[in-house]
């Protein structure tokens, strides 16, 4: 993984020195709220309902053993002894004193992390597979040229203040777990006819009030060209993106109004104007960022007979079959850990949990560990001979419900219980749904479900992308939840659909359990899972049985 040169060390020791001066000043009366506002939000700081939240930057959702101890360290002296990973594969502390947020920043600097471009109307974490560089299905590995972007784009002096906030993501293979077309910028790692690397670029992706699907603006791009074009996109946004109104300011909004067609045409206009050269990427400066993420030399793996260990403990066989892929180098395996036990918060680990899997990580993998978009831990090299052994540890911990891709495997924001933008709680929602069909069998019956809960427009929950996805609304003072269906954020990527009238605090969650039992009476076999039972059966058979008629 890559680690922190003399120029990032510097660079962010400077800015914490920056913040203890404006913090100072901000606590002394020198500043108003006002005043601070944009010095904190420069520094991932957010204040929120009942206290300031801090959100620190995961790039990638890689972390080391170090850094993720660091993170409960944080956790246990700082919050209230948990912390919130998030769908951008970012950590939130939701209960920050300002006066103790320095000594946090600090505490991130000595393990190489921070919280810079968190928030703000500039380009965000990058994110991307967290499979990257063991999965089985991949191209090549999409955290070499995440890290370029970010290096590029850290404190860029034309992009820090751009119309609005900037999301990127990159995926290296066949199967999108990064939910690449709900970005402003998704990128695809893909072979040509003549058997080259290179992109294919989407722009004007996004959710929120306006969800949109991005569309491909070019097919191919070699990669030495990455950071040119982005620039080119990125200028055309800056120049014509809206400023007057931040409802429609994001760049999803200018590709809609002058259609794809004419946006492509803008970027290439800008693209051939520019010196574009002076951006081509070096080589050998591709070299030493793909070094840092070389693979390393695996160890030896016994053989195991997996068969036998899951016929004997039906709990671990369906285990493996939910939290387990399959690793690019033989006798190993991708684990996924879930944050999303029974009846628990999504996204939510406590200090003991981030520091037992720093251990795990290391006893039982090489010391990394992963953060997903789906608010979970992946360990990416177990070597199969210990699979068994994890688990049982995992158990122990709480680590290990069977659920990763199906029903309890709920994606949640924060909701009303924390963020001062909701209209309507999450977590108990969540929490309710998850005890109804959490059930390990039923979630087997079920298949793969992907249920997403937002607690605004603001969609943090990627309730648009839900197979089933609940957005928390107001009327007239009370919270009330409306269902969309046939949403998906994979390389499908789709829109769910509104099915009709919103739903009250006490009714949403057997509305929930009366659409899969649905599915289940309609499905065309065991087989058919729940998006392809309603891309086929249409909104109707839903509708009935929630409101009586289609």
């Amino acid at each position: 993984m890559y680690r922190y040169d003399e120029f990032d060390q510097a660079f962010v020791r400077q800015r914490v020195a920056q913040f203890r001066d404006q913090v100072n000043r901000r606590l002394a009366g020198e500043l108003s709220e006002d005043e601070f506002k944009p010095l904190r939000l420069m520094n991932g700081l957010y204040l929120q309902l009942h206290a300031y939240m801090l959100r620190v930057a995961i790039p990638y959702g890689v972390l080391s053993a170090a850094q993720l101890r660091q993170l409960a360290f944080i956790a246990r002296r700082y919050d209230r002894g948990y912390g919130h990973f998030t769908t951008r594969q970012n950590i939130q502390y939701n209960w920050i004193r300002l006066d103790e947020t320095v000594e946090i920043l600090e505490a991130l600097a000595e393990v190489e992390m921070h919280a810079l471009q968190t928030s703000g109307n500039c380009i965000r974490n990058t994110t991307a597979d967290p499979y990257a560089g063991v999965a089985a299905d991949e191209i090549e590995d999409p955290r070499v040229w995440c890290e370029i972007i970010r290096q590029w784009s850290s404190l860029h002096p034309e992009f820090s203040f751009l119309p609005r906030k900037f999301k990127i993501a990159v995926s290296g293979a066949a199967q999108d777990r990064a939910a690449v077309k709900f970005h402003d910028i998704g990128l695809y790692l893909r072979r040509n006819a003549e058997g080259e690397v290179g992109f294919e670029v989407l722009v004007g992706g996004g959710q929120g009030r306006t969800p949109v699907v991005a569309e491909t603006v070019r097919d191919f791009l070699p990669k030495r060209h990455l950071l040119s074009y982005l620039e080119a996109i990125l200028r055309v946004y800056n120049l014509l993106g809206r400023r007057d109104n931040i409802y429609k300011a994001r760049i999803k909004i200018l590709v809609q109004s002058i259609g794809i067609a004419e946006f492509a045409r803008l970027v290439e206009a800008e693209w051939a104007q520019m010196d574009g050269s002076s951006l081509d990427l070096p080589e050998e400066e591709v070299a030493r960022i793909q070094a840092y993420f070389a693979p390393p030399d695996y160890p030896a793996a016994p053989e195991v007979d997996l068969a036998a260990q899951r016929r004997a403990e039906p709990a671990f066989d369906r285990w493996l079959a939910a939290n387990v892929a399959r690793h690019r180098v033989p006798g190993y395996a991708i684990v996924t850990l879930s944050l999303k036990p029974t009846g628990g918060i999504p996204g939510d680990a406590t200090a003991e949990q981030m520091e037992r899997v720093a251990d795990l990580a290391e006893r039982y993998g090489l010391g990394e560990i992963r953060t997903t978009h789906a608010q979970n831990l992946v360990l990416p090299d177990v070597r199969r001979a210990d699979l068994q052994a994890l688990w049982r540890e995992l158990e122990t911990a709480g680590l290990a419900a069977p659920n990763i891709g199906l029903a309890g495997d709920i994606i949640a924001c924060p909701g009303l219980d924390y963020c001062s933008l909701a209209n309507a709680r999450s977590i108990p929602v969540a929490q309710d749904i998850s005890r109804r069909l959490g059930d390990p069998e039923r979630q087997r019956l079920l298949g793969p479900l992907q249920i997403k809960i937002s607690g605004c427009i603001n969609a943090c929950g990627h309730h648009h992308a839900g197979h089933i996805g609940i957005l928390g609304v107001d009327k007239r003072g009370e919270e009330f939840y409306q269902v969309t269906l046939g949403g998906s954020g994979e390389e499908d990527a789709a829109i769910g659909g509104i099915l009709g009238r919103a739903f009250s605090a006490e009714e949403i969650g057997p509305a929930v359990e009366a659409l899969v039992d649905t599915y289940l009476e309609l499905r065309a076999d065991e087989g058919e899972p729940f998006l392809q039972a309603y891309r086929r059966l249409g909104d109707a058979p839903f509708k009935e049985k929630l409101y009586g008629t289609a």
